[in-house]
């Protein structure tokens, strides 16, 4: 007899269709799996088998061939456990089902027969409804995840008794349902600007950062605080949009780093790699094509301490990701696109012994200083906005009793600046900040009276700057402006812009 059911495999952030084909048929044993599959997926025989005879079942007699359509699709991981004993049930006779073939089912089972959580559910369930299917059965540790996507019936199971009775009448089984988005969650407590004293300059910088999706660059020696900003970063970003977090929860959903029983992201993601990751680890790929930091970053920061310490490869692997907002990467077994829409916020020492000065002051070499800044390239500086001073703090400021501004007070004014480029860039597929602009956006909203242009012109060439870092410095203006509520570029926005590229030359000698 033959019995199918629909399941899905991952593809990158996506999820595509498998048909789940189970035939039985009389003679000596044999049970066997084709189609692409893992070593995951062959083994999952024998936890179904064992699951089938602990749940109550009898493991299937005879000739049995599970097939996993389509055949040149890879299959990987125990989310086929399930559908794949559901489907041995009704080739067996044991599971009688009119509807089973408009289910979709995702879900690994234990050997007691009890159901575990599997990676990658959201995207599933928004291909099974992108397929008009009618019913999705997950373990129940997956369903409120699963329950974000509306318009499907959403079935949770514990156990594959449990799956099997919710398949014989899916009319009288509880379901997941009525889901509304959360309000938005109010930005931690205990990590607020107002904590860091001193540092003018730079939280300047990082609210222009902030306001416009400008990537940032601070450079000071050890102790200054850099660490202590660029985790405070959060506080001053709006709260996620409800198509922000499926996007961002549909990413960590993929990579497994969702928690059971969360539904959506409501914090934007703040990821800190160490500098010891491996390129794969940070860009993303490796064998099974997951994610790596760039993506899980989407929509919030990647902190990238000791920027120096990473491996070239890694670092120039950044160029795409901070240009396209995605990354596509190139294996043998095909081509992935993840999303890669994050802040870049990096931080390094100005010199291998960690001062401004200390090859003036003979603690370093000449050359071992020009070594330890060359290992970022001048492309990928080009692609990073603001190159922010952040010197060692007074200790009579540190002293001081009295606290700095609130992040509350900074988000204010970064959500007005944004509000103000949500409005002018509306209708722009994509863009919706200043540092997404393309030379048509900068063109149109970055109009420079012939003054601002002459000054501008003889500011970079003195500089000797890329005609990249051109561009940045007209939107790294364009969003000054915003934050003062104005609609023309003034010479003083255009000169704390160049402000921020003034490091090139006086550090890298570029």
């Amino acid at each position: 007899m033959l019995a199918r059911i629909f399941s899905a495999a991952l593809w990158g952030v996506e999820a595509l269709r498998v048909e789940v084909e189970v035939d039985n048929s009389p003679g000596a044993f044999l049970t066997r799996v084709v189609g692409l599959p893992d070593a995951a997926v062959r083994e999952s025989l024998h936890r179904v088998s064992t699951a089938l005879q602990n749940a109550g079942f009898r493991s299937p007699a005879g000739r049995t061939t599970i097939n996993l359509a389509p055949a040149d699709l890879r299959k990987e991981g125990p989310s086929f456990d399930l559908p794949i004993a559901l489907a041995v049930l009704g080739a067996t006779d044991q599971l009688v089902s009119p509807q089973i073939g408009d289910f979709w089912a995702l879900g690994e089972l234990a050997l007691s027969g009890e159901l575990r959580p599997v990676r990658g559910v959201l995207p599933a369930v928004m291909e099974a409804k992108r397929r008009r299917a009618k019913h999705v059965l997950l373990p129940a540790a997956n369903a409120p995840e699963a329950a974000v996507v509306e318009g499907i019936r959403v079935h949770a199971a514990t156990s594959l008794a449990e799956a099997a009775a919710v398949l014989r009448d899916p009319e009288a089984s509880p379901q997941w349902g009525g889901w509304t988005p959360p309000s938005p969650p109010e930005p931690s407590p205990e990590l607020d600007f107002a904590d860091v004293k001193g540092q003018l300059a730079a939280k300047r910088a990082l609210e222009i950062a902030v306001a416009g999706g400008h990537n940032v660059l601070l450079i000071g020696p050890p102790g200054s605080g850099k660490s202590m900003l660029a985790q405070r970063i959060p506080s001053i970003f709006p709260p996620m949009t409800l198509d922000e977090s499926i996007e961002a929860t549909r990413i960590h959903s993929v990579a497994g780093l969702l928690p059971n029983g969360e539904g959506l992201l409501r914090y934007r993601p703040f990821r800190a790699p160490h500098h010891s990751t491996s390129d794969a680890g940070l860009v993303g790929g490796g064998p099974r094509l997951l994610p790596g930091e760039v993506s899980l970053a989407h929509h919030g920061v990647l902190f990238l301490d000791e920027l120096p310490e990473f491996s070239r490869n890694a670092l120039e692997a950044l160029r795409q990701p901070l240009e396209d907002g995605k990354l596509t990467i190139s294996r043998a077994v095909g081509t992935v696109t993840f999303p890669a829409g994050f802040m870049l916020v990096a931080a390094m020492n100005p010199s291998p012994t960690g001062g401004f000065d200390d090859a003036a002051r003979g603690k370093c070499s000449p050359a071992a200083m020009r070594r330890y800044l060359h290992r970022i390239s001048g492309p990928l500086l080009d692609r990073i906005d603001l190159h922010v001073e952040v010197p060692a703090v007074d200790q009579k400021i540190l002293l001081r009793e009295e606290f700095a501004e609130s992040s509350a007070s900074i988000r204010d004014r970064v959500e007005r600046a944004r509000a103000i480029q949500a409005q002018r860039l509306s209708g722009r597929r994509k863009i919706h900040n200043n540092a997404r602009m393309g030379p048509r956006e900068i063109a149109r909203f970055c109009v420079l009276s012939p003054t601002c242009a002459s000054f501008l012109s003889a500011a970079l060439s003195d500089l000797g700057l890329s005609a990249r870092a051109f561009h940045r410095v007209l939107k790294v203006a364009r969003t000054i402006a915003d934050l003062a509520g104005r609609e023309e570029l003034r010479e003083e926005d255009l000169a704390e812009a160049i402000g921020f590229r003034s490091l090139d030359r006086r550090i890298w000698g570029e």
